[in-house]
Parts: structure tokens; C-alpha cells; sequence
């Protein structure tokens, strides 16, 4: 695995056509959170693209990022609406139909829903699949990111079950060419959705 700072691998995505970016770190100091947020939207602004920081709704208003990422024991939707206001993004990941539909009650302008398969980049709780994500599809009307072992050989069951998008870390960090690993991910979305 090539290991790479964390805007040199947006930077190498971006140049695949990915367009949407979610900072992710669950180990690091708020400092360092922050920082490299701002570096981060930083970047993705600069190439009109979306970037979302996970978790922490101050800091993606401090570095103006497009939005926040919240899990099911963070801030609660309408708290952080009220710090990031009606012009930014929130998204929440949900695990069941039950908290799909909460979330779209609550404001929530997208839903993750997984685990759909396996992964070892977070305990996401009970494995979802596909079947579930058809279901949970048809209950909310907004968009649906799938997350949870996401990778090239499974994206394309994934958007024709109905995802809107997906949600990959592993799959295209862990990969000696992130670039190369991008553009494979991004030509299946791209068939299945034209």
C-alpha cells in the first residue's frame, strides 16, 4: 500500500473525476482535524468539487467546507444545521430503514446506509446488503451513498440496487494507483448511469 498525505490523494482522485470528497479521522486531535480540513476544502474548491468534513460540524463550518458528515451519536441534525445554516450539506450514516426515514424527517439533505458488505474500515454494525438497501431506497426521498466494503467488483450492484452513490476508502487508498483505482470505480458508475 502506498502511502500518501491526505491532499495528495484527493488531488489524485479529483484528476479521475471524483467530485465529492468526506474527510474521515477518527484518531487525530481537533487541531489536526482541523488543519487538514482546511487543506482539504482548500483543494476541492479550487477544483469546484464537494467536500464534507465527518463528525464535527464547527470545523467544517470553520474551514467552510460544503458540509458534515454526523454518525448516530453525534450532534444531532438540527443542532448542526443551526451551526452550519440552510446552505450547507448534512448527511448522516443510518443502519436501518427505521433511521433512514428519521433522518430525512430531521432534514438530513442525503443518508449513508450500510454496512452493505464486509469491511474492516469501521464497525458499522450488522451487515445490511443489498436487499436492504433496495428497501431502505423506496422509503426516503432523498439521496441514498452506500458505505461498507465497497469496492470496483461490487459498485455496479451497488447503483443498480438504486444507491445514488457510494461511499470507498479502502478500496481506492489501499491501492498502489489511486488515480488508476478512481477512474476504474468512476467508468463502472458511469455506465450504469448514463
Amino acid at each position: 500500500m502506498l502511502l500518501v498525505k491526505p491532499e495528495q490523494a484527493m488531488t489524485r482522485a479529483l484528476s479521475a473525476g471524483i467530485s465529492f470528497f468526506q474527510y474521515r479521522n477518527k484518531r487525530a486531535t481537533r487541531k489536526t482535524i482541523y488543519e487538514t480540513a482546511r487543506l482539504l476544502s482548500s483543494v476541492a474548491h479550487q477544483s469546484h468539487a464537494l467536500f464534507i468534513v465527518n463528525d464535527h460540524a464547527d470545523i467544517a463550518e470553520a474551514v467552510d467546507a460544503d458540509g458534515v458528515h454526523l454518525g448516530q451519536d453525534d450532534l444531532p441534525i438540527e443542532q448542526a444545521r443551526k451551526i452550519l445554516g440552510s446552505g450547507k450539506i448534512i448527511g448522516i450514516s443510518t443502519h436501518s430503514r427505521e433511521q433512514a426515514m428519521a433522518a430525512e424527517r430531521s432534514g438530513a439533505d442525503y443518508i449513508g446506509f450500510g454496512p452493505i458488505f464486509p469491511t474492516t474500515t469501521k464497525d458499522a454494525g450488522e451487515l445490511q446488503g443489498i436487499n436492504t438497501l433496495k428497501i431502505v431506497k423506496s422509503a426516503v426521498g432523498i439521496p441514498l451513498i452506500a458505505i461498507g466494503g465497497i469496492t470496483q467488483k461490487n459498485i455496479g450492484d451497488v447503483i443498480r440496487s438504486g444507491a445514488d452513490g457510494a461511499a470507498v476508502i479502502s478500496a481506492i487508498l489501499s491501492s498502489d494507483d489511486i488515480t488508476l483505482a478512481s477512474h476504474e470505480m468512476m467508468t463502472v458508475i458511469a455506465k450504469l448511469t448514463r
